[in-house]
């Protein structure tokens, strides 16, 4: 398959007159990234980094994972200065990419693109109609943002943009702009770049990679390209030629290093930074349990007694474990008290753990739970207490209580494609809500017996619904605020929690092997949003029910500490290495 350069002329102009919705699957903008896309060599995947407060995609060229391989990475991005012709040049250098370029440069270098980060401005005529090359509409977008992630009232685009430049691990960021003849601005730090201009203006994205260090890493070099279309892959190979002798950026570099760590190494990290409030809550219950499951895997008595001292006020009476306003959310907390009980450690946890989980059952025949939200939280939240008692007590209460939830819930709440919705007052299927359901069908499957009654269609359920966010998840290894919104921001807890799940279904056998590549890329992607010092990027804020599908997309995205963020990571963090050591273990005995 070719298109000849007239045809992505002809098709991209139609493109930016349309100004594109998200929602609109057959728009020519679709099309044309997917016929450049479809030809041979990377990019190869239409997906999209970010919305505009109008919820038109910013649709992106991308591959999947490739942060370890050996290439340089480009990073182009046209549309800003709100034009179409800048969009055109875009997808014409890419063509040029995939099928002209010198094969050394194809081997050299690995490029991702967003052709039009500014639809609104696409969409307006072009500068032979009257308006001067340049000048944005529908709202400038200045760099770096600095808050509002990715809830911004009038230009989220440029919050969604500057992560996701950030997170492509970039060598070398091309702004494309649209002009008469081929010119150049090249930010400070890309001196290896042989190329003359001057430093693009500040507050622009070519001049704030370098200055702004993205996304709280580190900077990379840019430079702004104006350019014809015509001139476009003259322009692609001027630049790739130029950059021959550049390095890995410290961007690249940073991102590389945090991709590098094993699973435990930031699982310490986590487990010595977290819980921040302890309570009796299902987030410290989180932490608290994979702490100590690092503690046995590192002979590690400290973070055993760093836990016991966490939960002493508890143990002792001290500070009540249950009191009103009686939540799902805090009982569900009792659950790691069950993992701490036992010789050694404190037996009277185990006794206030089966009083909380007798206290979680329904005061009436007709209800499931006492205080249910009627949210997928619920069917984490009980299934984590409920299945660790009723495998430990053998009573058969728990179990059938377990398996009336969580078949209820799925009756209501599963999409017919396996996806789960929040509620039925929230139909949307945000990130956490899915982690939430398919981790309450992974605890209710880990603990309760071989026999358990539920267990077969608890089973069919969990593929169903591991195949359903498989099919979600970005080229990036992450899944999205909104699984089904690839515009919406790549969050860590649902990446996290999806890993948990799929990692322990291959570990187990609920699961085949195919799906270990869909968690080795999960867990790149979750990593590299961990920091050094243990906080996190893009953590979606504590979230309720919501009516419309603008309520998640518009929850704030927390960047830096949070308890829920980094307890998550840490469970990742721990059934990352757990499957890692099983197979090690099959390898040795595969030699022996």
């Amino acid at each position: 398959m070719n298109l000849g350069r007239l045809e992505i002329v002809a098709a991209v102009t139609v493109i930016c007159a349309q100004s594109v919705s998200g929602q609109s699957s057959g728009s020519t903008l679709l099309s044309t990234a997917r016929a450049v896309a479809a030809l041979p060599g990377n990019p190869s995947i239409v997906a999209a980094a970010g919305l505009t407060r109008n919820n038109e995609r910013l649709l992106s060229l991308e591959s999947a994972g490739g942060l370890r391989n050996p290439e340089r990475r480009l990073v182009i991005v046209g549309g800003l200065d709100g034009t179409a012709e800048s969009a055109q040049a875009v997808l014409e250098a890419l063509q040029w990419f995939k099928t002209d370029a010198p094969a050394t440069l194809q081997r050299t270098w690995a490029i991702t693109a967003v052709p039009c980060a500014n639809p609104q401005g696409c969409a307006t005529e072009s500068p032979a109609a009257g308006r001067s090359p340049g000048r944005p509409s529908g709202g400038s977008q200045v760099f770096p943002p600095e808050d509002g992630f990715y809830n911004h009232d009038t230009s989220p685009e440029s919050r969604y943009l500057w992560r996701w430049v950030a997170f492509q691990a970039p060598d070398l960021v091309l702004e494309v702009r649209s002009g008469q003849t081929l010119s150049w601005e090249v930010s400070q730090g890309a001196g290896t770049i042989h190329l003359d201009g001057p430093r693009p203006p500040r507050g622009t994205l070519a001049a704030e990679m370098w200055a702004g260090t993205p996304s709280g890493l580190a900077p990379v070099p840019a430079v702004r390209a104006s350019t014809s279309v015509a001139d476009a892959p003259r322009m692609l190979q001027s630049l790739l030629e130029a950059a021959a002798s550049l390095g890995p950026s410290p961007l690249h570099e940073a991102l590389r290093a945090r991709a590098g760590r094993t699973p435990v190494e930031i699982a310490r990290v986590l487990a010595e930074r977290y819980p921040s409030s302890p309570s009796v809550s299902y987030i410290p219950a989180v932490t608290w349990s994979n702490t100590l499951r690092l503690a046995a895997r590192l002979g590690d008595d400290g973070l055993v007694e760093s836990v016991r001292g966490q939960m002493a006020p508890f143990l002792s009476g001290e500070t009540a474990t249950v009191s009103e306003p009686y939540r799902l959310t805090n009982l569900a907390g009792l659950f790691a008290f069950v993992d701490f009980s036992g010789p050694g450690r404190s037996e009277e946890a185990l006794n206030i753990a089966v009083s909380g989980a007798e206290f979680m059952f329904a005061q009436s025949p007709d209800a499931i739970l006492r205080s249910p939200t009627g949210w997928t939280d619920d069917m984490f939240m009980a299934s984590s207490l409920l299945s660790r008692i009723g495998a430990l007590t053998g009573d058969a209460r728990y179990g059938n209580t377990v398996a009336r939830l969580l078949l209820s819930y799925t009756e209501t709440l599963q999409r017919p494609d396996g996806l789960f919705v929040h509620s039925a007052r929230g139909p949307h299927p945000w990130g956490r809500g899915n982690g939430f359901a398919i981790l309450g069908l992974t605890e209710a499957l880990m603990f309760l017996p071989d026999d358990w009654a539920g267990r077969p269609r608890v089973l069919d359920i969990y593929r169903s619904h591991a195949r359903a966010l498989v099919a979600h998840q970005a080229p990036d290894g992450m899944w999205q605020q909104v699984v089904d919104e690839p515009g919406s921001y790549r969050e860590v807890t649902v990446t996290s929690m999806t890993l948990v799940a799929l990692a322990r279904g291959v570990r187990l056998g609920w699961l085949d092997d195919t799906y270990r590549s869909v968690i080795d890329r999960a867990w790149t992607g979750i990593a590299t949003h961990i920091a050094e010092d243990g906080t996190v990027v893009d953590a979606s804020t504590s979230t309720g029910a919501g009516e419309t599908k603008q309520y998640y997309l518009d929850r704030t995205a927390i960047f830096g500490p949070d308890d829920r963020g980094g307890a998550m990571a840490l469970w990742a963090a721990m059934e990352m290495d757990e499957l890692e050591m099983d197979e090690v273990d099959e390898d040795e005995l595969r030699r022996r």
